[in-house]
């Protein structure tokens, strides 16, 4: 498989995966023009993208969806609930627990956000796997197994708590995203990766950076500080980024 964050932030997420015969996007939270151009830039025809995953109904996870779908009739996996919310979606699939987009399996993880029915996945083919889990408060024990020892982990490492804590946002926002249906912090973002990693995990992209209450070089310290501490190793930490894509990683 290969794949590429196009865009990760609060303002807009869409990432890129394909396989020998599948190409999928997750969610589709920036323009149709921004969209059609980074793919474009990787060789892709938007035309050829066989399937649109979606996390959540937010409007930086679904903002370009309407036009772009319909301009490419692409098939839209969401749940019943997110369908009330994405009710102009013509073409659509429910998501399943499990199910298969040509050579791609994908696995959903229920995550924990103040949107309904909010997924993550595990995206799985020729014996690879991606985990991508953005926009969660926590992640439940339950699926702590089948997430272990991927090979390439996309996770939100949101924002420094201390940079949160004192920043300037207004208690109730500061809140929201501290609680269990917010976002995941640099420490616990750490937490999960270093218990998760194994000897298939050559690549962590960190992602759904906070522009305001987090950098991209705390973000990568705490993950790298808190491997050292466990003994873990990673070759490859890459900090995705707002208005730029990411190399297209050979998993």
């Amino acid at each position: 498989m290969k794949v590429s964050v196009l865009s990760s932030g609060s303002k807009g997420n869409t990432t890129y995966i394909e396989s020998n015969n599948a190409k999928i996007l997750i969610d589709l939270g920036n323009t149709s023009k921004y969209v059609k151009e980074k793919l474009e830039d990787l060789g892709v025809f938007p035309g050829d993208i066989d399937a649109i995953l979606i996390t959540h109904t937010h409007v930086d996870h679904i903002g370009g969806l309407k036009i772009f779908a319909k301009k490419y009739n692409i098939p839209v996996y969401i749940t019943e609930v997110m369908h009330k919310t994405l009710d102009y979606i013509d073409n659509y699939k429910l998501l399943e627990d499990e199910f298969d987009i040509k050579d791609i399996h994908v696995t959903t993880i229920k995550t924990s956000h103040d949107a309904p029915d909010s997924r993550g996945y595990i995206i799985s083919s020729e014996n690879k796997s991606i985990v991508y889990i953005t926009d969660t408060g926590y992640i439940n024990k339950k699926y702590f197994a089948i997430l272990s020892n991927r090979d390439l982990y996309i996770m939100e490492s949101n924002h420094d708590v201390e940079m949160l804590t004192n920043g300037k946002y207004p208690f109730n926002i500061r809140q929201r995203i501290l609680s269990d249906k917010g976002h995941l912090s640099n420490y616990d973002s750490s937490k999960y990766l270093s218990s998760f990693i194994g000897d298939n995990t050559h690549y962590i992209l960190l992602a759904h950076l906070s522009q305001d209450n987090n950098t991209e070089e705390l973000a990568y310290e705490t993950l790298a500080n808190r491997l050292k501490e466990d003994n873990k190793h990673v070759d490859n930490i890459i900090i995705t980024k707002q208005n730029e894509e990411t190399e297209l990683i050979n998993v």
